[in-house]
């Protein structure tokens, strides 16, 4: 196996541990986020309760967003804060850039993930935020990911790099 680059070695460094800090589903189309205490996760499906209809392979069984940035998107618009509902992903952590998870597997709490790409902001945030909360989300709207391993996810549960 050829010796890592100094750019991998810089990619593949992430000893910081994040936090559960929100779960939410939406059970059906047009109903607003349910918050969640805890709530199992399963490959294929994601969460309990979610409508969520993908297929086993799909790249956006769970949806995850950072709570520093719901600050960043209510500053972009004027406003103290936003409520994390508002921004329709499935769970808010804190305390760990979820871009450095590009191209690795992490667990939160008894569930293992996988990045699979960038939650891109849909037209439904300028109806939800106002006037410029589409662009106000550019760059800010979180991650995709697959369930690899399934079991439980609580508020409070750890958020790291599998190794």
């Amino acid at each position: 196996m050829p010796e890592p680059t100094p750019l991998q070695t810089l990619l593949d460094t992430l000893p910081q541990c994040g936090q559960v800090e929100w779960i939410g589903i939406r059970p059906s189309r047009g109903e607003p986020m349910q918050t969640l205490e805890s709530v199992t996760v399963t490959p294929g499906k994601g969460l309990e309760g979610d409508r969520f209809k993908g297929r086993e392979t799909s790249k956006r069984q769970v949806t995850l967003i950072q709570k520093e940035h719901l600050h960043a998107i209510a500053s972009c618009l004027g406003r103290e804060a936003i409520g994390p509902e508002v921004f329709r992903r499935n769970i808010v952590v804190s305390g760990l850039n979820l871009l450095a998870l590009k191209g690795k597997t992490f667990r939160i709490g008894g569930v293992v993930l996988e990045y699979t790409g960038l939650c891109h902001p849909c037209s439904k945030m300028e109806a939800m935020l106002g006037p410029g909360g589409y662009n106000a989300m550019r760059g800010h709207g979180g991650i995709t990911t697959r369930v690899v391993e399934g079991g439980e996810v609580a508020i409070g549960d750890n958020v790291q790099v599998c190794t």
